[in-house]
């Protein structure tokens, strides 16, 4: 059984990456940073949260050190060491305004973190007791499995932001070619 969980998981997780890879191609900075409203999460910060939720958790779990912690001079963000975007409000989100060959970088050192930890994977892993503050409390395979809801449900949301920064590209472009 255990084997079976991991091929799931590590097919999950690798779907998570893929799509990330596929987010951050050709990301321009003015699509990265795009919201459709002052409210709205922006495809950077998307990214970065659900890359840092990924990393704390599944980096809490191996009982390592997060892979942020090499990482965050590079994103030059203003926010402390432990943030992961929870709660964070439209400043924050504003303020991560990075490139999306850095935010697949840092994702991809979070998946190869991801990868080591379902590597060594056993069924006592999975059933070990992570957090008791629920009730139930949480197990090692719910938090995993609870990552990859929230970094999926994240890269909906960032897909859907990209594509209409794309189509109000598209639109501003043919208006200015009528106006011509």
């Amino acid at each position: 059984m255990t084997e079976h969980a991991r091929q799931i998981l590590t097919d999950s997780f690798g779907r998570v990456h893929e799509l990330v890879i596929d987010l951050t191609d050709g990301l321009t900075d003015d699509v990265a940073t795009y919201r459709p409203d002052p409210g709205a999460n922006s495809i950077a910060w998307l990214i970065w949260h659900l890359g840092r939720i990924q990393d704390d958790h599944v980096a809490d779990l191996a009982q390592v050190e997060q892979v942020w912690v090499g990482w965050r001079e590079r994103f030059g963000l203003p926010f402390g060491t432990r943030a992961t975007g929870y709660g964070q409000g439209p400043a924050e989100v504003a303020a991560v305004r990075v490139s999306g060959d850095l935010l697949a970088d840092y994702h991809g050192a979070v998946h190869e973190l991801t990868m080591r930890y379902l590597d060594g994977i056993t069924a006592e892993e999975l059933d070990r007791i992570v957090d008791t503050r629920w009730d139930p409390p949480v197990t090692a395979s719910v938090r995993l499995v609870s990552v990859i809801g929230d970094t999926m449900q994240h890269l909906g949301q960032a897909a859907y932001v990209r594509g209409m920064a794309q189509r109000r590209d598209s639109a501003w472009r043919q208006s200015s070619a009528a106006d011509r």
